[in-house]
């Protein structure tokens, strides 16, 4: 892969890496010299791993529940068996229920914050000894601009997107000077779960799009625009940033914080 190499001989983790947002940064960072375990429960990962082994880049894909204390320490155990370190997590595996608290489940509840928090916590756990051990390490994770500023008929998503805000700047308190923790806050985003927030509220799709575009710069984002500011985030570009959350939503919260 004809990258600048800028991550050659680092070993990254990418969390929902089939699709959008991780799909586009697994592919960023190798590019940029760093080999990938893809993870996710769709087999759509494969194809992920598959194009950077094609485009001569290293990659293996890891099917696991994110959600499950086992299954992450696999993923550790089998990026270590392959790559044989590990310098890069990046935590974006997500999912969504548009709902105020009156209509949510009990069980929505439960699988959105175990798959947006809880994951972040149990992959962090066996992820940091080893970059402690290394000396170093980075990791990043995905949180949202509804984070930081609350938003209709996403109780939970806001809920759980803000708890990711302030673990990221505890881990970051926890595990420096060795370790930088990040989150990135993205706004309205071009993917699949994007287009199923539309299907979960009944609106069209094409309306919803528009409003989603409602913002200084009049789009919504693209995947590789966010990849972009993870890239910069486990680079050397970022070697004083740690414990932030850093806003990437073509202005959507301008006027809002």
């Amino acid at each position: 892969m004809q990258g600048s190499g800028q991550l050659s001989g680092k070993v990254a983790i990418v969390t929902g890496g089939a699709s959008g947002i991780g799909r586009a940064t697994a592919l960023l960072l190798a590019h940029e010299g760093a080999a990938v375990a893809v993870v996710d429960l769709n087999r759509e990962g494969e194809g992920v791993a598959s194009e950077i082994a094609g485009a001569g880049g290293h990659a293996v894909f890891v099917s696991a529940n994110v959600t499950g204390a086992a299954d992450c320490r696999g993923i550790v155990e089998r990026t270590l068996r392959e790559f044989g370190r590990l310098d890069i997590l990046f935590n974006n595996a997500g999912i969504t229920r548009r709902a105020t608290v009156v209509e949510l489940s009990e069980s929505d509840w439960d699988r959105v914050m175990a798959v947006n928090v809880k994951s972040i916590y149990l992959l962090s756990r066996e992820v940091i000894p080893q970059m402690e051990k290394q000396g170093a390490g980075t990791i990043v994770n995905t949180a949202s601009g509804w984070g930081l500023a609350g938003g209709a008929r996403a109780a939970v998503y806001c809920a759980s997107k803000g708890a990711v805000v302030l673990l990221t700047k505890a881990m970051a308190i926890d595990h420096g000077p060795r370790i930088r923790v990040n989150c990135i806050c993205p706004g309205d985003t071009d993917t699949s779960m994007l287009r199923n927030e539309a299907q979960q509220l009944r609106e069209d799709e094409t309306r919803f799009l528009a409003e989603s575009a409602r913002r200084p710069l009049a789009r919504v984002g693209r995947p590789e625009e966010i990849a972009q500011a993870v890239l910069y985030l486990v680079s050397d570009a970022s070697t004083f940033v740690t414990g932030t959350a850093l806003v990437v939503d073509g202005g959507g919260l301008a006027g809002a914080i």
